[in-house]
């Protein structure tokens, strides 16, 4: 037996937003998340914000980031959701459809304090990615990019230490 639930009624609050160039050069592009919906929108000729892709992503997006790899020209979105993964997608024009291209678990589900995934930072120059949770654990991913095909290399994990209070 498989069960589906959608909801009846789209997200309409934007809980965050992000700007780059995801569907070509040169192109100024803003993607949106509302709660379990991607969302790509491009500024007309006119000023009119017009929505190119909305795309259900089956999980909350608690963080999104551009990220550029080195000689790329064009950025990926990175996904910090409460699936307890990471995911970096691109958009594909011709298909018209955001492309999977790493998805890397690193805890639980959940939206949880501990649990990495409510920020993401990347290194200016498309080397490094950063995911990190409200409290303690922060990951590192070393990003490399071969023949124009993005690839994780690995992964370092960061513990802050305890502090130790007296009990003076």
């Amino acid at each position: 037996m498989n069960v589906l639930a959608l909801n009846l009624l789209k997200p309409s609050a934007i809980s965050v937003a992000i700007y780059g160039n995801f569907s070509g050069p040169k192109q100024q592009e803003i993607v949106v998340a509302k709660g379990n919906i991607l969302e790509l929108l491009r500024p007309d000729d006119t000023g009119k914000v017009i929505s190119i892709n909305s795309t259900n992503v089956f999980s909350i997006i608690r963080s999104l980031y551009p990220f550029r790899s080195t000689g790329s020209n064009r950025d990926y979105v990175v996904i910090g959701s409460d699936s307890g993964k990471i995911s970096i997608v691109e958009f594909d024009p011709k298909t018209n459809d955001w492309k999977l291209l790493h998805c890397e678990a690193f805890g639980k589900t959940g939206c949880r304090r501990i649990v990495p995934g409510q920020y993401v930072a990347a290194d200016p120059k498309g080397r490094a990615l950063l995911i990190a949770a409200v409290e303690k654990q922060k990951f590192v991913y070393v990003m490399n990019s071969v023949n124009n095909k993005l690839t994780i290399s690995h992964r370092w994990r960061h513990i802050r230490p305890r502090r130790f209070c007296s009990p003076w």
